[in-house]
């Protein structure tokens, strides 16, 4: 890339002076101008982490598939047991829920300290953060009462956990 910068560059360069001249003296006799090309360093060009990125999220997309799927398991037992009026069943999956959102935390965060392009390194550890702090929020899991709380309230906090990485993992 940086050859083909050069080339373009000095190209323009020489036609510019190919233009300016008619092949002859000038009058009072003085040599044409000669155009020298500067020697200042091309800007390097940004470095690549396509194929390191394509893997962390080859491996974010397995994490939320199995591991969201395990989360959603668990609060669906969560809300039958509040439905049937089982509290202590279902303060024991409310915290088997909250272990799986903070293994998904877990998993994220250490997917992304790998990643070569430091935007998505902290993009990961910002959803990871947020995983880990919806998992201890007990007044997230309190709202969820029913189905379709649940479907209200995932779908905000769905949207809140995945956006940092989202933008890198399309």
């Amino acid at each position: 890339m940086r050859r083909a910068l050069l080339t373009a560059a000095l190209g323009g360069i020489l036609l510019t002076g190919a233009g300016c001249s008619d092949g002859g003296d000038t009058e009072d006799g003085a040599a044409p101008a000669q155009v020298v090309a500067s020697s200042a360093p091309a800007a390097s060009p940004a470095p690549d982490y396509s194929a390191n990125t394509k893997k962390i999220c080859d491996s974010l997309d397995k994490i939320f598939d199995t591991e969201l799927e395990d989360f959603g398991t668990e609060i669906g037992k969560m809300i039958a047991y509040k439905e049937a009026k089982q509290a202590d069943n279902a303060e024991k999956a409310e915290k088997a829920a909250a272990k799986q959102l903070r293994d998904v935390g877990a998993r994220v965060r250490k997917e992304t300290t790998v990643a070569q392009d430091p935007e998505l390194k902290a993009a990961g550890a910002a959803s990871a953060t947020k995983f880990t702090k919806s998992a201890a929020d007990a007044k997230f899991f309190d709202r969820i009462k029913s189905t379709k709380d649940l479907d209200r309230i995932l779908e905000t906090e769905m949207t809140n956990w995945l956006t940092p990485v989202a933008g890198y993992c399309a």
